[in-house]
């Protein structure tokens, strides 16, 4: 994994481009630009990880290009839960729950991410407090998706196992 700046993405990712990812929705240029610049912008390979289980969180992190797949231990079998898409984030949830990183996150493929970490997400909050909402909202709305994408499998689960 190595890091490039905001510059190198923008030679390959126009701001017009990013702004279809759900987690920037209707962000300001400026709010994007300065998550960009003031976050750091990951490259992975195919295989490469990105977050390995039981580390501390403090980020979290938007696919900027590419695919990550989340993996979990489950009573010793690790089980393949999700795969992260351009635009979404990962690593929202321990985040803002202040716990380690429950799984471990493998590029699926070639990908970018933006790492952004507790200060920056503070600091934005500070500094462009309506820009902040918006993504808030935008990664509650996210996590909500998956939440009720979740209820659907426990329910599907439940009527195929009575």
């Amino acid at each position: 994994m190595r890091q490039i700046g905001a510059e190198l993405l923008l030679d390959e990712l126009s701001i017009d481009d990013l702004k279809n990812a759900a987690a920037f929705g209707a962000l300001s240029d400026e709010a994007m630009k300065y998550l960009l610049k003031n976050g750091q912008i990951h490259v992975l390979r195919k295989g490469e990880t990105l977050i390995e289980t039981g580390r501390p969180s403090g980020s979290f992190y938007i696919v900027l290009k590419g695919s990550l797949s989340y993996y979990q231990d489950a009573n010793g079998h690790i089980e393949h839960i999700y795969d992260f898409h351009f635009g979404e984030a990962i690593g929202f949830v321990s985040m803002i729950a202040l716990t380690p990183w429950p799984g471990t996150t493998i590029a699926a493929s070639s990908s970018y991410v933006l790492e952004v970490n507790s200060d920056l997400f503070y600091t934005l909050h500070c500094e462009m407090p309506l820009d902040f909402g918006v993504l808030l909202i935008n990664l509650s709305r996210e996590l909500a998706r998956r939440i009720l994408g979740l209820i659907q499998t426990v329910a599907e689960l439940k009527r195929d196992n009575p």
